[in-house]
């Protein structure tokens, strides 16, 4: 497989779909602390609220990854996950009662866990063990575009309607309904259902985690307990505003942040199929680690835009690497129960992360949440550098 033949019909149309995904997620996402603190929520409460929607999130990563294996289907799981994440647009702008909100959220977060494990293995398939560095870099890179052109759509909505935020939510479900459309242009390789296996119940795909191989186990556990003291980017976003500046400025660093992380993640692809996924990873966390030491004690502009600079290579050296490295360690008929198994672990560890979070914030300040995680992040690195000494795949 060389040149262009590399990014596939599938992984244009699978990064397509992410994209619109996310132009509509991200639209909100930078607001979604203000808008929330302005309907009563405190920050213990965002806290708990993000932790909750990945925690729906991810018990059903893992059940629907699973599922997905067992059935030998992954369009169906595709379709229906992108399908939930759109219509939970407009229902935030429903109601403001927070068992409403808690619902909506949850309804996004479930899509994202019905979709997850299937769509990252038919990006798998489409790749080779020396080219998915590349395919999950090329996806990343198209599904965090639309984390840039979001949050550009909603600064230039709320310069001209300030404050008016649940008018946001509803032209958010614009760019869902287009992603929607995409997901029927997908062809999926139908592969056999497995021989005599009953439908596997909710919690079924703990046992992958008994079978899978122990490099698989050694990776996952390291990656979680990072998960466990990496909270959700709103506090990142809170703590920018406390500093004293405006949604615009908000707004505007969440943007760059993402124009890294999407002009980094292909590149940063390259190097981990070349030099190796661990290489490439630990790097990511110490850069992790040198972002949060330094939230801690920033408090101007400048020093918050280098911090997401260099938090945007973090992100691409990351995101898409940690899954392509997954992917070269399982069992390929396992693709979508060991990615569902990981992201519903790290999805349920971001609850305790973002509760935690929001509890320290709450008690000590944000400087004490910041350097906690940089400290766990620094040591997670070093633990791999010689955990895996012997191997960069």
């Amino acid at each position: 497989m060389q040149g262009s033949a590399i990014i596939t019909r599938n992984v244009w149309i699978l990064s397509l779909v992410s994209l619109f995904t996310d132009v509509a997620s991200e639209m909100l996402y930078p607001v979604m602390p203000v808008y929330l603190k302005s309907i009563g929520f405190s920050i213990v409460f965002i806290g708990v609220l993000e932790g909750f929607a990945e925690a729906t999130a991810g018990l059903s990563k893992g059940y629907f990854g699973n599922l997905s294996d067992t059935l030998g289907r992954r369009l169906p799981f595709v379709q229906i996950g992108y399908a939930l994440s759109a219509v939970s647009k407009p229902m935030m702008a429903v109601f403001v009662y927070p068992l409403w909100v808690f619902f909506a959220r949850a309804t996004d977060r479930l899509g994202k866990g019905i979709r997850t494990g299937a769509r990252d293995a038919l990006l798998s398939d489409e790749a080779t063990p020396e080219t998915k560095g590349r395919v999950f870099g090329f996806h990343r890179a198209m599904d965090t575009t639309g984390a840039v052109i979001g949050p550009l759509l909603a600064l230039v909505y709320l310069q001209w309607h300030p404050g008016a935020y649940q008018i946001l939510f509803l032209i958010a479900f614009l760019p869902g309904i287009l992603a929607i459309a995409f997901t029927t242009l997908i062809r999926e390789k139908r592969k056999a259902r497995r021989e005599g296996a009953p439908k596997p119940g909710f919690l079924d795909f703990l046992r992958y985690w008994r079978r899978s191989p122990a490099q698989y186990r050694q990776l996952a556990g390291a990656l979680l307990v990072f998960t466990l003291f990496n909270s959700s980017d709103v506090f990142l976003l809170l703590k920018i505003k406390d500093a004293g500046l405006s949604d615009t400025a908000v707004i505007g660093v969440y943007i760059f942040y993402n124009l890294v992380y999407a002009l980094s993640s292909y590149p940063f692809g390259v190097l981990a199929d070349r030099l190796g996924m661990k290489r490439v990873f630990v790097s990511g966390l110490f850069l992790f680690a040198i972002v949060y030491a330094g939230m801690a004690f920033a408090t101007t502009l400048p020093a918050f835009l280098s911090l997401f600079f260099l938090y945007g290579l973090y992100a691409a050296a990351t995101e898409g690497v940690a899954k392509a490295w997954i992917t070269n360690i399982c069992d390929h008929k396992d693709t979508a129960t060991a990615i569902g198994t990981f992201t519903a672990f790290q999805s349920i560890g971001s609850l305790g992360a973002s509760s935690l979070a929001g509890f320290i914030w709450y008690s000590t300040g944000a400087g004490t949440a910041f350097a906690l995680s940089a400290a766990i992040a620094a040591m997670v690195a070093m633990y791999l550098v010689r955990f895996f000494m012997d191997t960069s795949r």
